[in-house]
């Protein structure tokens, strides 16, 4: 069912109520105007570990929640209505998911309980070009005595200018295209040989492309099987989507409640303009769409609790409608806001901007409507 239990509703309550608190829309400004290196507040991460959310996604018997990707994209959806930077979903879904799954049991004990105490922000880095694309790994990992020898460049890796550790996406066999021959490695953010640069973002976050130069790693880092990790991949990936998902619809929503408001308040020809009829036919269309993404949300998150190898056509389902119906809800808001609405005055202009960035990463809406196009045999 399309419905949150009691606990879920308690946590959307406990989170809506933190996140209004110690996140607002401010703190981002705040983060954008003094140029914050990290791209988020470390303080804000170690209170959202105290909250319990930096554990969501790990088991009971590692010190965390395990209270489900249901979980997790409630408290993704709250901080997509304050625009809340944070580390949560590099690090409390992807990094949680991939160590959770696949991690040795030295990589558990060490990395996990960090998370859960917010005292470690962990990475994910698997594209290599302008466009998501993680069949297109060329990345090579050569193997180099006991271990392998990493070589190539991933580009917009977020989180990656905050990272204490990078799980990397890299090739020991096959070609780009291929499934087979992709592996998972963790590798200290300071290694030798390996460079970051910090990217300047629209949405004032914090990424960065690395460099591998023959970074040197044992078998020891590998995360899951050599030569069998697109399955994990895809796991990992498929937590982030969804929780982008989770944050979009957060961000569509607040940008519908932000423009209701508006429409009841400006006066124009000594009317409220929310009394065209113009404006309330778009209003009705919009607020549908928000629906349908909150849905189609909710039930991508369901369906990765039920079974993450087989919730991929779900997950694809919401990445696109979510990143869709945000960026209707983005441009609305500026067109019903009028000239105020493409000013720094007004938050709505923030919105936009994560909107843009939120809904390119790790596939745009239409990267995944061509997923589920193919999945139905279309």
């Amino acid at each position: 069912m399309l419905v949150l239990n009691d606990d879920q509703v308690m946590l959307q309550d406990a989170a809506r109520g933190f996140v209004s608190e110690k996140a607002p829309v401010a703190a981002l400004r705040r983060i954008r105007d003094e140029k914050i290196a990290d791209g988020f507040d470390r303080g804000l991460w170690r209170a959202m570990a105290e909250m319990g959310w930096t554990g969501v996604l790990v088991p009971e018997d590692q010190g965390g929640l395990g209270f489900g990707f249901v979980g997790a994209g409630i408290i993704c959806e709250e901080m997509g209505r304050t625009l809340t930077a944070s580390p949560f979903l590099s690090t409390a879904m992807m990094a949680a998911t991939a160590l959770s799954r696949a991690g040795s049991p030295a990589q558990k004990e060490r990395w996990l309980p960090a998370i859960v105490a917010g005292e470690a922000v962990i990475a994910t880095a698997v594209d290599e070009g302008r466009r998501h694309d993680p069949s297109g790994i060329a990345m090579r990992a050569e193997r180099h005595g006991n271990g392998f020898r990493l070589t190539g460049t991933k580009s917009y890796v977020v989180d990656g200018q905050a990272a204490d550790a990078v799980l990397v996406a890299a090739r020991t066999g096959g070609a780009a295209g291929e499934a087979e021959g992709i592996s998972l490695f963790l590798v200290d953010a300071k290694a030798r040989n390996l460079a970051s640069e910090r990217l300047s973002t629209l949405d004032s976050r914090g990424a960065a492309e690395l460099t591998f130069d023959g970074v040197e790693v044992t078998a020891d880092d590998v995360v899951g099987e050599v030569d069998d990790g697109h399955g994990l991949l895809e796991v990992v990936l498929g937590a982030g989507r969804a929780g982008l998902a989770a944050e979009l619809s957060g961000n569509a929503q607040e940008s519908f409640s932000r423009t209701m408001a508006y429409l009841k308040e400006r006066k124009q020809f000594g009317r409220t303009i929310g009394a065209f009829q113009a404006l309330q036919h778009r209003a009705a269309h919009l607020f549908c769409e928000v629906e349908i993404a909150k849905s189609a949300v909710l039930a991508a998150l369901q369906a990765l609790d039920a079974d993450p190898t087989g919730a991929a056509l779900a997950v694809s389902v919401a990445k696109s409608k979510a990143s869709s119906v945000a960026r209707l809800a983005a441009q609305e808001a500026v067109q019903m806001h009028g000239g105020i609405g493409m000013t720094d005055a007004i938050d709505i202009g923030l919105f936009m901007k994560r909107m843009q960035v939120a809904s390119t990463l790790y596939g745009d809406a239409d990267f995944h409507a061509d997923r589920v196009a193919l999945a139905r045999g279309f």
